[in-house]
């Protein structure tokens, strides 16, 4: 049966770009493109023909609203608050939500619709297919070894030589996290707004394709 995978990697705002990446079962890149607005996302997805046969795996954005000092915006994701004592820190602009809400009313819509969706943490994901780099994240450097590792050791021999933006990297892996779901090999970490987040169990189980010949 034929059947796609699509990776989706959600940006928190449309300032940055919103990657997708759409693989077959025979690893082979069918489209690898950016969005920047959910309108974008919307009308890609109501105007593609074969959705009721892929599965698709959408980012989680960290949420960066209402946070204005970059040490901010990075210390969020490990920022504990107590909300019950009122002698601990105070939530202030909503800092104990962690993800984005960005898109959430649209993607549980189509998995009301009979659409296969689900969502990824990109971070996890990138730690289970060892696919995490020393570099700074979405860094040229980090960027570069994120390709390179996916076109020598996934075997997407398509991807080409120069850089590819970080957005439609990271919806790659999407699309692997989507086809390892469909191949029993994932696990469910949590739900966020009514839609299942899921990753890869078994790291060596993923499938990669052979070693492209040497000319």
């Amino acid at each position: 049966m034929l059947e796609y995978y699509i990776g989706l990697s959600l940006a928190p705002a449309a300032t940055i770009e919103t990657g997708i990446a759409v693989l077959d079962k025979n690893n082979t890149l069918i489209l690898v493109d950016k969005f920047f607005t959910m309108k974008d996302v919307q009308h890609f997805f109501d105007n593609y023909s074969s959705l009721k046969v892929s599965k698709i795996c959408v980012s989680l954005p960290w949420d960066n609203t209402l946070m204005t000092g970059k040490w901010r915006i990075l210390s969020k994701p490990y920022q504990f608050i107590n909300t019950q004592n009122k002698h601990e820190f105070i939530n202030v602009d909503n800092w104990t939500q962690r993800f984005s809400t960005r898109g959430c009313d649209y993607f549980t819509s189509l998995a009301d619709n009979g659409v296969d969706i689900t969502r990824y943490d990109l971070y996890l994901s990138k730690l289970k297919l060892n696919l995490n780099s020393n570099f700074k994240q979405r860094s040229p450097a980090d960027c570069k070894f994120l390709q390179n590792i996916l076109r020598n050791e996934y075997g997407f021999y398509d991807i080409p030589t120069n850089m590819m933006p970080a957005g439609a990297l990271e919806a790659i892996i999407g699309a692997l996290v989507a086809r390892e779901r469909a191949n029993n090999n994932s696990e469910v970490l949590y739900n966020f707004k009514g839609l299942e987040v899921v990753n890869v169990l078994d790291s060596h189980s993923v499938y990669k394709a052979p070693l492209a010949p040497i000319e």
